[in-house]
């Protein structure tokens, strides 16, 4: 994002309203795939405790949804697109959903043109893009597009990026005349907050705890009652947003939330929250059995890999469809007579048990010291703090599907399709 300091990608509405609001540096997702991190959103409980771990599943019964408490406030919830997951839109009992993930402007302003504001609202505005598939209506020259250190530079995968970045774009135009429209109903009292679920569908992006995955913009304005322009290094998590947007409204918030209010932050009064962000993935389907936990702090990464003598793997890798994970190709194809791109491809598909980095150093994560000596006692120390934590948080490391052995071939679309049925 322009914002962040994109030389490529263009987001004049993200920049703007990063200019007139406050940006957080430091923002991170509870897990990096869609159902377990919008479970942590709407419920301010990280996965172990709401029940929602793997992809695709839902918070178990009689966890408390805190859209509803917007509601004993007297708000009105609005959802538009992507905002809960699946069955869970039903649990969220929103005064108004429209579930199509796209033309969200015209579905907006089609509601609003029908409904009279009569009092306080949220409005919940989840835009599929970046998602995959990526756009065939590329706006960007794809010979200009910058890669990650860490990517195989090829054809395919210039293109794929490309079509990313004009995603973005597009996510960046429809936000911009979302907001346009709104603020000539709802005024200047009103609390804009934007963010994105996890990192993108790339290698060592989404379904990773690394920060590629795990580290997400977010953005909020209140005009008069935030600081404009302003940037912050305070460490908050997604499951700190609703407690925080509740607190802002002078509401209750539920006892015993994993989330908590970092209103504080917003109004300037500190610039400090959390000292540890803690992470998990606990799986896709068929085709991400890879259980992962981590800490991080200010300016170190200890990463757990729960099943190191197995194939980590994803969609991208396994489907390889035409705008999502079809450069994989390329990659393999480049790695026949390239070592450092054999060396990517292998550092993609086996983790060591552990892994533990220098952000400060290595921002990118690709140095991994976990038997460095001048270390050791900072990773003895975050090892059993993430242990502590896992054990309050009642997580049992459950491996919900059945794991790619490294010591097995490694596993493809055939098998997949196979495991499928």
């Amino acid at each position: 994002m322009g914002f962040n300091g994109a030389k490529v990608v263009k987001t004049p509405n993200l920049d703007e309203l990063a200019n007139d609001g406050m940006v957080f540096n430091n923002a991170f997702i509870a897990s990096p795939a869609c159902a377990p991190n919008r479970a942590a959103l709407l419920t301010g409980l990280m996965p172990a405790r709401n029940g929602a771990e793997e992809n695709h599943t839902y918070p178990k019964p009689g966890v408390a949804v805190l859209t509803k408490q917007l509601q004993k406030n007297g708000y009105k919830v609005y959802a538009f697109g992507k905002v809960a997951h699946g069955k869970m839109n039903n649990e969220c009992g929103w005064d108004y959903y429209h579930k199509q993930p796209i033309n969200l402007e015209k579905n907006v302003k089609a509601f609003f043109a029908e409904t009279k504001v009569d009092g306080p609202i949220c409005v919940m505005i989840g835009d599929r893009r970046p998602h995959v598939a990526w756009t065939t209506e590329n706006i960007y020259d794809p010979e200009k597009v910058d890669l990650p250190a860490y990517f195989i530079d090829t054809k395919e995968t210039r293109e794929h990026r490309a079509r990313y970045y004009s995603d973005v774009t597009g996510f960046d135009k429809t936000m911009g005349e979302n907001l346009k429209f709104l603020e000539t109903i709802l005024g200047e009292n009103t609390i804009t907050l934007m963010t994105s679920d996890h990192g993108g569908q790339w290698p060592f992006g989404k379904w990773n705890l690394y920060d590629d995955g795990t580290r997400t913009p977010l953005v909020v304005k209140w005009k008069g009652k935030i600081p404009t322009g302003k940037r912050t290094q305070a460490m908050v998590s997604w499951i700190d947003i609703l407690p925080t947007l509740l607190d802002l409204i002078d509401s209750k918030t539920p006892d015993l939330l994993d989330g908590k209010s970092f209103a504080k932050v917003l109004t300037g009064e500190t610039n400090a929250f959390r000292n540890e962000i803690y992470t998990t993935h606990s799986g896709d389907g068929v085709f991400n059995v890879y259980p992962i936990r981590s800490i991080r702090t200010e300016r170190f990464k200890y990463i757990k890999n729960l099943l190191p003598d197995c194939y980590h793997t994803n969609h991208s890798d396994l489907l390889r469809k035409d705008g999502a994970g079809a450069y994989w190709d390329s990659w393999d194809k480049a790695a026949q007579t390239d070592k450092i791109a054999a060396g990517i491809i292998k550092k993609y598909y086996q983790r060591p048990a552990e892994e533990f980095y220098d952000l400060d150093t290595d921002p990118d994560e690709q140095n991994n010291l976990i038997n460095d000596p001048r270390f050791q006692k900072e990773i003895k120390k975050m090892k059993e703090m993430l242990a502590e934590w896992m054990f309050m948080q009642g997580d049992k490391e459950t491996v919900f599907r059945t794991p790619y052995p490294l010591a097995e071939p490694k596993p493809d679309k055939v098998l997949i399709e196979e495991l499928k049925k």
